[in-house]
């Protein structure tokens, strides 16, 4: 049986790939920032309840999905410590 908080990161992957598929004027920057702040709640439960392993495969999946906040991020945090 599923658990809850395995079904509701999966709903956010679905919610999130049918999201990518609207249009957007902002290149779905605002869509992106709604799904950080819905996601990591959620991969906190899923880390809480089965541990570090499935949250990685979920953490993982995420970053495939919301790919370009993670590509900034690094450019970001690499300009920070000066690599």
């Amino acid at each position: 049986m599923l658990d809850q908080s395995v079904f509701w990161a999966a709903l956010w992957g679905v919610v999130a790939n049918c999201g990518a598929l609207l249009p957007s004027r902002d290149h779905h920057w605002r869509f992106a920032y709604a799904l950080i702040a819905m996601g990591l709640p959620i991969l906190v439960w899923v880390w809480w309840q089965h541990g570090w392993l499935l949250a990685l495969v979920i953490l993982v999946a995420a970053m495939s999905i919301l790919r370009w906040p993670v590509i900034f991020l690094t450019r970001w945090a690499r300009r920070q410590i000066g690599i």
